[in-house]
């Protein structure tokens, strides 16, 4: 007994939208992912709480085991005035790496394929997702801020300077998310999105002049300290905090953060593409 099987015939997708174009359409997608990516943070305040934690930890632990034993060369004042600008650039660094974690769970529950199913900027998931963990550190910051201010940290050089220190972290999570989310987008799991992303996160926050000058490291330890953006951004934040010629420290750390981008956004962009 034979069977006749029909012809198939091909899909039908004239009931698709395409994507409005123009830029307006792309800011408001972007700013729909970004409202989705805080509504789940709303939704998930654990998420909120453990990720502060750990800098309150380290401003307390940092402040009084260590403040009273480091002698900072050249640096004259308490010790928490020289700590909070590097717990700002860690709490930024620190943070981004969950833009690659969130990123890859999307992946995998199939969520970032139901959005290319819609009429979208499909740059939007990409924004959106490192935007939203910005808006994050800069909640995060904030809270690092108060207590510091309960530990005797003061802004030193006015109001426009602390502004200016503060949204030099928040870009640098800006930055640093976009590094993550390339990271997530290649790991094949969240756990591996994770370990992937703090092998570099924490050689880069320790050997630099977050919590110590670089002038007690080592010769080769120095030269990498000295030339790593968080060092340059360390260095833009805590003269921003603490008063003194501000030009050459912020432009340093203004370049680094830039370079960061054009070389992290177009490759998170391929990887995109290329998960589709």
């Amino acid at each position: 007994m034979s069977t006749t099987t029909a012809p198939a015939t091909p899909a039908d997708f004239s009931g698709l939208q395409a994507a409005p174009s123009g830029l307006g359409w792309v800011v408001k997608d972007i700013l729909v992912i970004t409202g989705r990516n805080l509504l789940k943070i709303r939704r998930s305040p654990q998420l909120l709480v453990f990720s502060t934690i750990q800098p309150v930890m380290f401003v307390l632990l940092f402040n009084y085991v260590f403040g009273g034993a480091l002698d900072i060369a050249g640096f004259q004042g308490d010790y928490i005035n020289f700590l909070l600008p590097g717990i700002f650039v860690q709490t930024a660094m620190f943070g981004s790496t969950q833009s690659g974690i969130a990123l890859n769970e999307d992946l995998r529950a199939g969520i970032v394929d139901r959005f290319r199913s819609l009429p979208m900027a499909r740059s939007a998931v990409l924004a959106g997702r490192t935007i939203a963990d910005a808006v994050r550190t800069l909640f995060t910051t904030l809270l690092m801020v108060a207590v510091g201010y309960a530990l005797g940290f003061r802004f030193s050089a006015g109001v426009l300077p602390a502004i200016g220190a503060v949204l030099l972290g928040v870009f640098m999570a800006f930055a640093f998310s976009w590094v993550s989310a390339n990271i997530g987008m290649r790991a094949p799991d969240a756990e591996t999105a994770q370990a992937g992303g703090f092998i570099w996160v924490f050689p880069l926050v320790f050997a630099s002049s977050a919590f110590v000058s670089t002038e007690s490291m080592p010769g080769w330890l120095r030269a990498f300290a000295d030339n790593s953006p968080v060092t340059a951004v360390v260095n833009a934040i805590r003269v921003l905090v603490n008063g003194g010629p501000t030009a050459a420290d912020t432009w340093t750390a203004l370049a680094w953060i830039v370079g960061i981008l054009v070389v992290a956004v177009p490759l998170a962009i391929a990887g995109y593409r290329k998960t589709a």
